[in-house]
């Protein structure tokens, strides 16, 4: 597969080839499952108190002629505790027990639970490699809602410090449409809206460069751009939502590096 490289102010250069993980078959079922792995560890473990319901004694026995007996007073076997008592009389009220107020909770979620989902490294390689091969796939990238293609440009965009200039370099290489498609926000439904998250917020071009550069934080700051190494992709930033085709920005230097590296192979 070939490409052409695209200049800073939108002109088309030399003509590269590229590397043969963009020829990887596409595979959704492994994509899915690597994305899934991937937000499984991010998971916060939840869990109750393991001595939730149990910090009372509500021990009795069932002995006769033994103090403090529940014998022969008509009684149920579930634990109570002593509330009052006067003399061998005792008041009880039941506890401890998931049956009873103020008890423990039958089979509450665990902070011990572990949900990190495992996946196989050759798997998760030719995930990687079926999604960066669907970057370049048309159909799937504008089925995701994308109004661009991906492309390679030069590398000096690596050295763009500015989030003006980066907006600036978008527009000349013909990201104007998809710019005006993030500008879109709207309100989330459901509950969201009140714990920090009020809009829904769309996912645009992902830049990958070569090497941890000025374009890291210039492009940041533009709403629903990613950028990332290229030694570092993964298939959630690849295929968000489990869903592939995402457009990239690729920088010239971080094809060379995939190729003469043999990343994700």
């Amino acid at each position: 597969m070939k490409t052409k490289v695209i200049s800073m102010i939108g002109k088309e250069g030399k003509e590269i080839s590229l590397p043969k993980q963009f020829s990887e078959e596409f595979r959704p079922d492994l994509i899915k499952k690597a994305v899934i792995a991937i937000q499984s560890h991010k998971r916060q473990p939840h869990g109750t108190d393991p001595e939730a319901g149990k910090k009372n004694s509500a021990y009795l026995t069932k002995r006769r002629k033994k103090y403090k007996t529940t014998y022969d007073k008509g009684q149920a076997r579930t634990p109570r505790k002593v509330m009052t008592k006067r003399g061998l009389h005792f008041y009880f009220v039941g506890a401890f027990v998931p049956n009873t107020v103020g008890g423990r909770t039958a089979h509450p979620p665990k902070a011990s639970k572990i949900w990190d989902l495992k996946m196989n490294i050759k798997e998760r390689r030719k995930a990687i490699r079926s999604a960066i091969a669907a970057t370049m796939d048309l159909d799937r990238i504008k089925k995701r809602g994308h109004k661009v293609e991906s492309k390679v440009l030069d590398a000096k965009m690596e050295d763009l410090s500015k989030t003006k200039d980066v907006e600036k370099m978008l527009k000349a290489v013909g990201y104007q449409k998809e710019l005006e498609r993030l500008e879109v926000k709207k309100i989330r439904a459901g509950k969201g809206k009140n714990r920090g998250r009020p809009h829904r917020i769309k996912k645009g071009p992902l830049f990958v460069v070569s090497k941890t550069c000025p374009l890291v934080k210039a492009a940041k700051n533009l709403q629903g751009m990613d950028v990332c190494l290229v030694s570092k992709l993964n298939a959630e930033l690849l295929a968000p939502g489990t869903d592939a085709g995402r457009v990239t920005i690729w920088s010239e230097k971080a094809i060379e590096i995939m190729g003469k590296e043999n990343l994700f192979c």
